[in-house]
């Protein structure tokens, strides 16, 4: 996948720098905190928040644990930019990098790090990058490394089924379809993720957001 072809943090509704805007009406604060509890970050740890977007993830992360290396990874300079501005005010310590998901090893290298997040990336992406950039999470993990990822999963309801018709407008059906049919953990399964667990479900305005951890070993 180049460089130009990502999808913007918010598809076709707005500029990135609205993001944190638009994501704020999404019950934010409830799944972040329950990732950033699933993740629960160490002194030490080296933690890589794949499609970190404006950097909220990674900066909670952050000041929960100061210790930790954080580093946060996106392809769009636009919204690195607006996560660069946020660190005086975060007082956390994050590492930014321009970079796609899809490879991570080039990068970080393989088998180098203690936890990869992703929150609202992978329901983005056409199925095959699902699948490579799940690939590539597997292989910079470190046996014994954890993944934590936030993100549209089984839309359950029909009420949540109508609400996430306003993530396809954005970021268009057929990339999306797959997250509300629930493909994620099968997906994680596939990419040699074990211990894959739906772990906690969000309702929202846009859909419900679902939380997943696994392990690598």
């Amino acid at each position: 996948m180049s460089m130009q072809s990502f999808t913007p943090a918010l598809g076709r509704l707005a500029p990135a720098r609205f993001f944190d805007y638009v994501v704020a009406l999404t019950r934010e604060r409830l799944w972040r905190a329950l990732a950033a509890m699933y993740v629960a970050p160490q002194p030490g740890d080296v933690i890589v928040d794949v499609g970190c977007g404006t950097g909220s993830f990674a900066l909670l992360l952050g000041r929960l644990e100061p210790c930790a290396r954080i580093v946060g990874l996106d392809p769009d300079p636009e919204v690195l930019a607006v996560a660069q501005r946020k660190i005086a005010a975060a007082d956390a310590a994050v590492q930014w990098c321009v970079g796609m998901g899809d490879a991570m090893v080039e990068s970080l290298g393989a088998n180098s790090v203690d936890t990869v997040v992703s929150s609202l990336v992978l329901h983005q992406c056409p199925l095959p990058m699902k699948r490579a950039v799940l690939a590539s999470m597997f292989a910079v993990l470190r046996p014994g490394g954890k993944l934590v990822i936030a993100d549209y999963g089984l839309q359950r309801t029909r009420l949540m089924r109508m609400a996430f018709r306003i993530v396809q407008l954005a970021d268009g059906k057929e990339d999306t379809q797959p997250n509300a049919d629930g493909v994620l953990p099968e997906l994680m399964s596939q990419a040699g993720f074990r211990e894959v667990r739906e772990v906690e479900v969000v309702p929202t305005v846009s859909g419900s957001i679902s939380v997943y951890v696994a392990r690598k070993y």
